[in-house]
């Protein structure tokens, strides 16, 4: 159940994150408008509704962006548009049109994520894009989900697909979602192996690492906060010692610790062969990861570690001393 109150400005600024997940709050002065709280400290405001027998949660922005007396104005407006029926529409489309017109509207990603998807569509779903969304059958999505090896990424294209169907659905242009009945591919989720003692083991085979570049980067695979795309990808001209910010992040103490003592003599902070930073050194990991005692911890377990436990702070200053209090709570905890 979620927890009521008055929403107002003070309450909403001061309102702690959950340590993972979401929180759900209700106002009290329009009882029908939520907010979603998650644990990176995002705040949402949303309506809940039956539709036709399905629950709903219709988003109305994020918070502060959207003032509270807005959010609460727009809710009726919500309802009375979400129990419209859908249009009927009679001008058949195919699915490469109304997929395009999905990503458009409904799909918010970052720019690396956004494209890492459209390359996985084109490889996967490309023998139902000349299809008429509106004769595509079960049969149809059982084909092309089974020809898919991987069960990870056969799951997310047939999660994808049901998807695309239930806002065609919305939209008109089909009745029916062929997806709905197929069923659910099981997956065998792998269960990160990194926990506080690990790391600290870790930063200690990071440290007899010969190479400088690599055992300044895989620090910062720790310090930094960031995927490793991003660290081994790091650039000088990005980072302000000034404001200690990385485009827009903020840096730990250690990790500008950690910078200013690198030399400064090229494009990149982390520079490999060719003139271009280092992009996967997988062997010298695989060495380490032994060396600390987790044979098969991969570099982005390390982020995934650190991202669920940072509390996220909407101000970049109350972000970075949370980031320094996690580290320090960690290695302390650990010595």
């Amino acid at each position: 159940m979620a927890h009521q109150f008055y929403f107002n400005p003070y309450i909403l600024d001061n309102l702690p994150a959950p340590v993972k997940g979401f929180d759900v709050v209700q106002d009290i002065s329009e009882p029908r408008l939520r907010m979603y709280i998650t644990s990176h400290g995002v705040k949402t405001f949303f309506v809940r509704k039956r539709v036709r027998g399905k629950d709903k949660r219709i988003l109305i922005g994020p918070y502060p962006n959207v003032d509270i007396e807005d959010a609460r104005a727009a809710v009726q407006s919500i309802l009375d548009n979400v129990m419209k029926k859908p249009p009927v529409r009679r001008k058949k489309i195919t699915f490469k049109q109304f997929l395009d017109l999905y990503l458009e509207k409904k799909v918010r990603r970052g720019e690396d994520s956004y494209m890492k998807l459209l390359r996985t569509i084109n490889r996967h779903l490309v023998t139902l894009f000349d299809r008429k969304i509106c004769e595509i059958s079960s049969d149809d999505v059982r084909n092309v989900v089974g020809n898919i090896h991987g069960r990870a990424i056969a799951a997310r294209m047939q999660e994808l697909l049901q998807s695309v169907f239930n806002y065609a659905i919305d939209m008109g242009y089909v009745k029916t979602n062929p997806v709905v009945g197929l069923e659910k591919i099981k997956q065998n989720r792998r269960i990160r192996p990194l926990n506080r003692a690990g790391l600290v083991r870790l930063i200690d085979a990071i440290g007899n690492v010969e190479d400088v570049v690599l055992r300044s980067a895989f620090y910062m695979l720790i310090y930094g906060f960031a995927p490793r795309s991003k660290i081994f990808s790091m650039s000088w001209e990005d980072l302000d010692f000034n404001h200690d910010m990385w485009n827009g992040w903020p840096l730990s103490n250690r990790a500008i610790v950690l910078l200013q003592d690198m030399p400064q003599d090229g494009q990149w902070v982390f520079a490999g062969r060719g003139g271009m930073h280092i992009t996967d050194p997988r062997t010298t990991w695989r060495r380490v990861a032994v060396a600390a005692g987790i044979p098969n911890l991969t570099m982005d377990d390390v982020y995934k570690f650190l991202m669920r436990r940072v509390v996220w702070a909407s101000d970049r200053e109350d972000l970075r001393n949370n980031l320094n209090e996690l580290l320090d709570d960690i290695l302390y905890e650990n010595q």
